[in-house]
């Protein structure tokens, strides 16, 4: 994608010493690698060995997203794409946070798509309402919430993603519509640049690009930026994450949102957002607390915001809107698993 090629020279920013340009991505987790051979060895090398596991599980959804985006761009469906996603923003906002809520997406997978739609000049609304919804359950997430807290919890979850993603959309709908997101994305990215051009512009895309030379070679060049793009904010995103998991235990986490009433769940909400929790992991600790006391509202405001403000989700985002987004994003985030932990605690 070429919204892609230039989102990455303006992310790469290059520092230039001895005539080496060092992209600032790599450089920061080859600075933060340095600094914790430093001060625990053991702990570097398991924090590569993590970060190549986990760009090797999430190889798949890589692989099948970035081939997509670079078919698109060498036939030029993509403008086909985006042009199908403009005038029904509505209908879209409904889709993308049912989608995101029913999908078997996790944080990692879903960021190659949404970089992607973004590319493809897609709106921010329907976006940011599928990836709200997307990072906090998926079907086997459900079946395990299921046995391990229970039907009606796991119900709950559901329904917290797809209200959270229909919170975002709309939200993020209406800002824009006040004149407050008039330039949400980053430069190059999404509806500006070429991106917009094709939805202003779309021509009859060329569904056999392999009979065209320059659509092969474009094919290859999308492909390879998207692939560098991708995966140096997903490494940086799991080295944070091996980082966190070590040095702040979910046990920990955990603890600290226990007890009953209000103020648990609104505890629970603010340490869920910055704190990174695996979906699965969380589960058992979470039924556990809940066993011994805990809030149910808790729970959920915990295993909600923790799901949408993990690392590699909010790295994504980071990466590819500008920061009066990326602050609403999180602002969603707290406040939608804020609402979603309240009205749960006031049914039960």
């Amino acid at each position: 994608m070429t919204t892609i090629a230039a989102r990455l020279r303006r992310l790469g920013t290059e520092a230039g010493f001895a005539g080496i340009r060092i992209d600032r991505v790599w450089g920061a987790m080859l600075a933060i690698l340095l600094a914790v051979a430093v001060l625990d060895p053991e702990q570097a090398g398991s924090s590569l060995r993590f970060v190549v596991d986990a760009l090797v599980s999430t190889a798949p959804y890589l692989a099948a997203s970035i081939a997509i985006a670079a078919y698109a761009g060498a036939t030029g469906a993509d403008a086909l794409v985006a042009r199908a996603f403009s005038g029904r923003i509505g209908a879209m906002i409904f889709l993308a946070a049912l989608f995101g809520g029913l999908s078997p997406f996790c944080s990692c997978g879903v960021i190659p798509l949404i970089a992607a739609l973004l590319a493809m000049g897609v709106p921010l609304a329907p976006v940011m309402a599928f990836w709200l919804a997307s990072p906090v359950i998926d079907p086997a997430q459900f079946v395990l919430t299921a046995g391990t807290i229970g039907t009606e919890f796991a119900v709950a979850k559901t329904a917290a993603a797809v209200g959270l993603g229909l919170f975002g959309g709309f939200g993020t709908l209406w800002l824009g519509r006040a004149g407050f997101l008039s330039d949400p994305l980053r430069p190059g990215v999404g509806n500006g640049g070429c991106g917009g051009a094709k939805m202003r512009n779309p021509k009859p895309p060329v569904w056999a690009f392999w009979n065209e030379p320059e659509r092969i070679a474009k094919f290859r060049a999308e492909g390879m930026k998207a692939t560098l793009f991708l995966v140096k904010w997903l490494a940086l995103a799991f080295l944070l994450e091996s980082l966190m998991l070590v040095w702040l235990p979910a046990e920990t986490v955990a603890a600290a949102v226990g007890g009953e009433g209000l103020w648990p769940i609104v505890v629970a909400t603010l340490v869920g957002v910055p704190a990174y929790l695996n979906g699965y992991a969380a589960l058992p600790l979470v039924s556990g607390l809940m066993a011994q006391g805990m809030a149910p509202g808790a729970g959920l405001s915990f295993l909600v915001a923790g799901g949408v403000s993990s690392l590699p989700a909010a790295i994504a985002v980071f990466a590819l809107v500008k920061r009066p987004v990326f602050a609403l994003y999180l602002g969603f985030a707290l406040s939608g698993s804020l609402i979603a932990g309240i009205a749960f605690q006031a049914i039960q």
